[in-house]
């Protein structure tokens, strides 16, 4: 089956560009390979979505689905194993099927790199979070502990810093990777201990996160016990895991993984577009990702009229 627009992934990003793709009158498909929504599914409580604060990722991405249907869109539940050039458009290939378009929007999302420990996708959204500038605003005058030693993981705790009563850097090296300003300025905040030399080993509490169980790494040269933090919240940041590689031959990827694009979200390939998480930008938030669909979108629609008119 043919489509004007076929959209890979049903997170914010490609919700949003099947809603403007299809105000303007196209025909969409949305195929996604999981769970429409992606990950802020997950979260309980959204602070900073405009107009709907306090709101569960949950429900928000439900009515955002149930806008992009209601319009006309169709989602099919599909993982995308590759996406081949035709002479007029683009083969888009499933597991299942095939189907074809005349102008492709990747919205593939980028995955949190996990800690790989037990109960931690359970305790998920309970203790355990992978943005800060997300779900911070819950941890305010509690104990928290940031994972990890890259600028993210430094403009994290900078961040809860200035909330929470205090703030663990944990770090499996004895030196921090980010910049080193930024390490100043942790270095001057009161609440922020750095927890160098040691790695995440046990997650404690049940039906919500009361603690963090750390070993030495190693990777120091002092020999170093085990230790416990008594924390209510742990922020992961060691790293995200676009989901594009299936793509890497198709359109430029950085060494990151994230799909090359400007603020227009046009790759290097002509006729696809990509939004949200898996491109190439400095911010990465709800109101971000649904930016990016948008401008995919009008970006989709006019590839598709000057394709028409030549």
């Amino acid at each position: 089956m043919k489509y004007d627009v076929i959209i890979v992934g049903a997170g914010i990003a490609g919700l949003t560009a099947a809603i403007y793709a299809k105000r303007a009158e196209k025909k969409v498909l949305v195929l996604e390979g999981k769970v429409p929504g992606g990950q802020i599914i997950n979260t309980q409580k959204i602070g900073n979505w405009p107009g709907d604060n306090g709101v569960s990722g949950a429900e928000l991405m439900q009515k955002i689905q149930k806008q992009a249907e209601d319009f006309g869109a169709e989602i099919e539940m599909e993982k995308v194993e590759e996406i081949e050039r035709l002479d007029k458009g683009f083969k888009v290939v499933t597991e299942d099927d095939g189907y074809e378009a005349g102008v492709i929007i990747l919205a593939v999302g980028a995955d949190d790199k996990k800690l790989g420990l037990p109960r931690e996708e359970e305790l998920a959204g309970r203790g355990i979070s992978y943005c800060a500038t997300c779900d911070g605003a819950f941890y305010k005058d509690k104990k928290v502990a940031v994972i990890g030693g890259g600028n993210t993981a430094l403009y994290d705790a900078l961040y809860l810093a200035d909330l929470a009563s205090k703030v663990y850097l944990v770090h499996r090296r004895g030196e921090l990777r980010g910049d080193a300003v930024l390490v100043d300025r942790l270095r001057d905040k009161k609440n922020v201990e750095f927890v160098l030399g040691y790695v995440p080993e046990e997650l404690m509490g049940e039906k919500k996160l009361s603690g963090l169980k750390l070993g030495a790494s190693g990777l120091v040269g002092e020999v170093k016990e085990g230790r416990t933090l008594e924390v209510d919240g742990i922020f992961v940041a060691v790293g995200k895991e676009p989901q594009t590689k299936r793509f890497g031959e198709l359109v430029e990827l950085d060494t990151g993984g994230y799909v090359v694009a400007s603020e227009n979200c046009e790759t290097s390939c002509p006729g696809i577009f990509v939004a949200g998480d898996c491109r190439t930008k400095t911010v990465r938030q709800l109101v971000t990702a649904a930016a990016d669909g948008a401008v995919a979108a009008a970006g989709a629609i006019g590839f598709l009229s000057e394709k028409k008119s030549k």
